[in-house]
């Protein structure tokens, strides 16, 4: 009985969200590790400042003489959807859809944080979104990096043409380090920005205000029937659920 209890507790605790979340990003901590270390540095679950007072949390950094990768992990399951384009994804479990933020979009956010930091170094910023095997990816994507969590590092090491020297390398991990946000509060603060955030757009939608540019939401059809979209396209291209 006892161990029917625990073994249920264990379940459940590996299955939510953030154990998940957190298995994933390690599986690509794991995965780095084997890069040579004279030429790439790994900065994990780093938080850094935007220059809109807020912060951001990366996933994986590796700074190299090739290269900044900026890796957001997702650990979802099923069938995941979308194009570089659109706001959100999709994914499908058997019939059940659910919607989430385009990973692109999350790690556009990621790559100009970085960005504003080393502006004084010219070297070339990488984005990877990496899924789970647990996945089965159906993205239209053309020119960004959409793969599996076993295929980062091939990705990573396909980059061979040296872009910075070893000196440089060193100034942007200090760079980077330096601009880090260590205090044990800043999570807790980044999820409640995040809710914030997310609070204060689903409150202009209901109410017909674009999130984006505060113009009018307007229904539309295209070719997969009705939406809501702003009434200022094609300057605002916002698309609602």
């Amino acid at each position: 009985m006892i161990w029917g209890i625990i073994i249920i507790a264990v379940i459940l605790i590996l299955s939510s969200p953030k154990v998940k979340g957190y298995l994933g990003e390690k599986s690509v901590s794991i995965r780095l590790n084997g890069l040579n270390e004279e030429e790439y540095k790994i900065l994990n679950d780093v938080y850094l400042p935007t220059n809109r007072g807020k912060t951001t949390q990366i996933d994986h950094l590796v700074v190299s003489l090739y290269g900044i990768f900026v890796i957001e992990t997702k650990n979802y399951k099923g069938w995941i959807t979308g194009t570089e384009k659109s706001e959100y994804w999709t994914q499908t479990i058997y019939k059940t859809k659910n919607k989430l933020y385009n990973p692109l979009r999350q790690n556009y956010g990621h790559v100009m944080a970085v960005k504003e930091l080393i502006k004084e170094v010219d070297v070339p910023i990488i984005p990877i979104v990496a899924f789970s095997d647990r996945a089965e990816l159906k993205v239209k994507v053309e020119k960004e990096h959409v793969v599996y969590i076993p295929q980062v590092k091939k990705i990573i090491l396909k980059y061979n043409e040296k872009k910075i020297t070893k000196a440089q390398l060193s100034e942007i991990c200090n760079l980077l380090q330096n601009a880090a946000l260590k205090d044990k509060n800043v999570k807790k603060e980044h999820v409640k920005e995040i809710r914030k955030d997310v609070r204060e757009k689903n409150e202009k939608v209901s109410k017909n205000i674009c999130p984006k540019c505060g113009g009018e939401l307007v229904k539309r059809k295209g070719k997969y029937g009705e939406f809501v979209g702003c009434s200022n396209f094609p300057g605002c291209r916002y698309v609602g659920k």
